[in-house]
């Protein structure tokens, strides 16, 4: 069975808010405890096969800690695409307005995120060295759902589908996914259609390439905060984007230290340099002129 075809999916039989308090009154107010088919929360969020997916490589009772919050990341890391997603559209259409809460909900989503970690404080160098050599070659760096979450927040380096180029599906997502605008074009495309001047050659660069700040995006940004009128939806947008740059920053910020926390400067198990490469990505700027145009406010 196909759970991702709509068509496929186990039915969950809808209630009225009559038939629900018609339901609580025969059970004289006790939780319903007969079901004619599958139990309807199982067959809503499928927690049954959830709880199949945590498939430890070792008898170490820490792996699962270690497993599932990883699990719990790419959880999170799709459902932030997807509200980025849904954000994207509204933008598109010049919706300011509607844009603005799947931004507030991905910026809540991704401060989720960050607590995974706190999950983590435990494990020491030794306590992650009794599990890490079966880990072979896996590491994060090849989660293709982080690697989407990038390219929509504007982070793009095309070297990085390769590792995914025997996975068909998966790598012709990632070639989608690097081709179309990120958040921050879309962003910078509104800004222009909304009177600010941004040049023609930067509204039709190659969006494969990752955006370098741009002077006019910063000035657009200047000009939008000097007016804190409750009807400059552009200027919330703003604050939207900065706490969705800001919760993404925390997050690189906090897997750059949990690898120093548990690996100190050992190489990485992906093959990269580990600690050294993880600080050269931080250093990439998620909606660079938001945060430059402050400097000029």
């Amino acid at each position: 069975m196909n759970l991702g075809d709509p068509d496929q999916r186990p039915a969950v039989r809808p209630l009225t808010g009559r038939q629900r308090t018609a339901r609580a009154v025969r059970n004289g107010g006790e939780p319903t405890l007969e079901f004619a088919e599958r139990v309807p929360y199982d067959t809503y969020t499928h927690a049954s096969t959830l709880h199949t997916l945590q498939q430890p490589l070792s008898d170490d009772p820490g792996e699962m800690s270690f497993l599932v919050a990883s699990q719990i990341m790419e959880l999170y890391f799709g459902l932030t695409c997807h509200e980025l997603r849904q954000a994207q559209q509204e933008l598109r259409a010049d919706r300011v307005w509607e844009a603005l809460a799947p931004l507030r909900r991905a910026a809540l989503h991704l401060e989720g995120l960050n607590a995974v970690w706190r999950s983590l404080r435990w494990m020491t160098p030794a306590d992650f060295n009794r599990f890490r050599n079966l880990l072979g070659e896996g590491s994060g760096f090849q989660s293709a759902m982080y690697r989407r979450l990038e390219f929509l927040l504007g982070l793009r380096d095309p070297a990085l589908i390769r590792p995914f180029h025997r996975q068909g599906q998966v790598y012709a997502e990632l070639t989608a996914a690097l081709a179309a605008p990120s958040v921050w074009d879309d962003v910078v495309a509104l800004l222009a259609r909304h009177g600010r001047d941004i040049p023609a050659d930067l509204l039709a660069r190659d969006v494969t390439d990752e955006h370098r700040p741009h002077a006019a995006v910063e000035a657009a940004w200047v000009g939008v905060y000097s007016d804190p009128g409750p009807d400059n939806h552009l200027r919330l947008l703003g604050e939207a984007l900065t706490a969705v740059a800001e919760e993404f920053g925390d997050w690189r910020w906090n897997h750059l230290k949990a690898v120093q926390r548990t690996m100190g400067a050992k190489v990485g198990s992906g093959g990269s340099a580990g600690l050294a490469w993880l600080q050269r990505s931080t250093a990439r700027v998620v909606f660079p002129e938001l945060w430059s145009a402050r400097t000029a406010m």
